[in-house]
């Protein structure tokens, strides 16, 4: 039984930082899925797969995972690092590049 534990990135249809703090733990896909002949659907017999368990802090979910013997791999979260710019910036007389609009 190995698991995932990882810190979700925001949505594209997400602004704000909402839901982006906590440390999860997702359990690995244990047995292939089927697909049902009749319907179409797709199932699977591992029911670890539909757990997901939520944490404050990345050491608080290694902890659990090590007092219950799970395999575990952690997946930094990658945090974009991009220039907050002000609207009035476009019309500075010292920008570096020609407005163009």
């Amino acid at each position: 039984m190995s698991a995932k534990i990882y810190r979700p990135a925001k949505t594209a249809m997400q602004s704000g930082q909402a839901k982006t703090h906590r440390w999860i733990l997702e359990f690995d896909q244990e047995r292939a899925r089927t697909i049902d002949p009749i319907m179409g659907y797709t199932s699977s017999g591992d029911m670890r797969q539909q757990v997901r368990l939520t944490f404050e802090t990345r050491e608080l979910a290694v902890a659990y995972a090590e007092r219950n013997g799970i395999e575990y791999r952690v997946v930094e979260p990658h945090d974009p690092t991009r220039k907050k710019v002000a609207y009035p910036d476009n019309f500075r007389l010292n920008r570096t590049q020609p407005w163009t609009h």
